[in-house]
């Protein structure tokens, strides 16, 4: 299992040696001058020293500044601090807060499948300031993404994320509904069920819906919806070898949907709080769905399949609808969705969509305040018409003319988003493709901290 050890910050240790932060060109007096001279420490952002003592213990750790500190680069710390407990000098206020937090999200590690010798780790003090428990919620939800991610499709399917589901509501006291296999068609999910009968049995598809403090009607209704297609063959438009290889992570909207949830139920925020996840399975099978199918929707309207690798939207229709049947006031949606969006920004940096301007500079600010970037990309009207179908309702792939995929991908799930308050779509990527101190290869949490911070700023007040 993944680790982020509730110990990683820790209250105070009287053994701590400090991490002195040192901005690019700082001069530095005594032995820690000589022996950064001798290294080669400039105080380049994210270099790291440790100083020596006389027994050749480290007495302490030189961190690179830069010309202007960047609290995420403390992520790289766990990972290389000698074991043992640090605190952090020369950093104070916000920026040394965010600096333990990052510390701790840093301390992430997956060795579920690896044999685990014991090993010291290192640990930080909390800095005055902090919010230790909050700290260790926020980095423990993106540690539960991250796993979920990172777990193999084998070891992580519709089932076990109905258990992880279940965990969490009965940890938070809230209600948990689960729809499965031929009753979906009974319960009115029918792009779910067309998008997940083709798996095994044993991994049928379902709809896992999480209530909390739904009694509380004084209280706003905010709605959380994740995708979770436990693994993506593409269907009978199968996916290349090299596209395949990674869809384990095609459940990652779920992942963060169920870990933004827990963390917003830890904290109890003032809000009433809908989950909602489609996990299925996108199978290749003599049952598989069809490209030219006419698959009908929760909604009522009708969508042509152009693709079968477009499946993530078809289940995000029928969850995105039942959620507006809560008339939530704020709707977000995680959902790794296209590789459009991918070719637009990148792997990190996932694009936002929502026409409501003041949610979207909400949740901008909030993701430059924590360090959890997203963009804004537009719901362009002019692209609506890529999604009309001759013979259906809309279509699930859009026509070639529009090029935007990611854009138009959005444009779709719109027709089916809530009408009550406002609704985000985040088109996440849930996934470093390359390793670096603090951020190792596999799964990551996107945009669940910015989330976090923007309803925690816009409702506990």
């Amino acid at each position: 299992m993944s680790v982020v050890h509730s110990d990683l910050l820790i209250a105070a240790s009287d053994a701590a040696r400090p991490v002195r932060l040192v901005a690019q060109g700082q001069g530095l007096i005594g032995k820690a001058a000589a022996w950064a001279e001798a290294n080669g420490f400039t105080g380049k952002t994210g270099q790291l020293l440790i100083v020596p003592s006389d027994d050749g213990a480290a007495s302490e750790a030189l961190f690179g500044a830069g010309e202007t500190f960047d609290p995420l680069t403390a992520r790289s710390l766990p990972t290389r601090l000698p074991a043992g407990d640090w605190r952090l000098e020369g950093v104070e206020g916000e920026a040394a807060s965010q600096a333990a937090l990052a510390f701790a999200l840093g301390g992430y590690l997956f060795d579920r499948y690896k044999a685990r010798p014991e090993r010291g780790r290192a640990r930080l003090v909390a800095p005055a300031g902090l919010d230790l428990a909050e700290a260790l919620n926020i980095a423990a939800a993106a540690a539960l993404a991250r796993e979920m991610v990172d777990t193999p499709a084998a070891d992580m399917g519709p089932l076990q994320i109905e258990t992880i589901a279940r965990e969490i509501a009965e940890a938070a006291d809230a209600t948990l509904a689960v729809t499965t296999g031929d009753a979906l068609l009974e319960e009115n999910y029918p792009a779910v069920h067309a998008v997940g009968r083709a798996a095994a049995p044993h991994r049928a598809p379902r709809v896992i819906e999480l209530g909390w403090k739904l009694d509380r009607t004084d209280l706003p209704l905010v709605a959380l919806v994740g995708k979770g297609v436990v693994f993506d063959t593409g269907g009978l438009d199968l996916k290349p070898a090299a596209g395949m290889r990674n869809m384990k992570k095609d459940m990652g909207g779920s992942a963060h949907a169920l870990a933004l949830g827990r963390l917003i139920m830890r904290a109890d925020l003032p809000v009433r709080l809908v989950v909602l996840v489609a996990a299925v399975e996108n199978a290749v099978s003599a049952d598989a769905f069809r490209p030219g199918d006419i698959l009908n929707s929760r909604k009522g309207l009708t969508i042509e399949v152009g693709n079968t690798d477009a499946e993530g939207r078809l289940i995000l229709a029928d969850i995105l609808t039942r959620a507006g049947e809560h008339e939530p006031d704020l709707t977000l949606d995680f959902a790794t969705l296209t590789g459009a969006a991918r070719m637009a920004l990148g792997p990190e940096l996932p694009p936002l969509y929502t026409d409501d301007d003041a949610l979207a500079e909400g949740i901008l600010s909030a993701g430059r305040a924590v360090g959890d970037p997203l963009w804004r990309m537009p719901l362009w009207a002019g692209y609506r018409a890529s999604l009309d179908s001759e013979i259906a309702d809309v279509k699930n792939d859009s026509a070639a003319w529009a090029q935007a995929g990611s854009v138009t991908a959005a444009l779709f799930l719109q027709k089916f988003a809530p009408t009550t308050g406002s609704w985000a779509h985040m088109d996440i990527f849930a996934w470093n493709p390359r390793a670096r101190p603090g951020w190792p290869e596999g799964g990551e949490a996107q945009a669940l901290r910015a989330c976090y911070r923007y309803l925690r700023d816009r409702f506990a007040q």
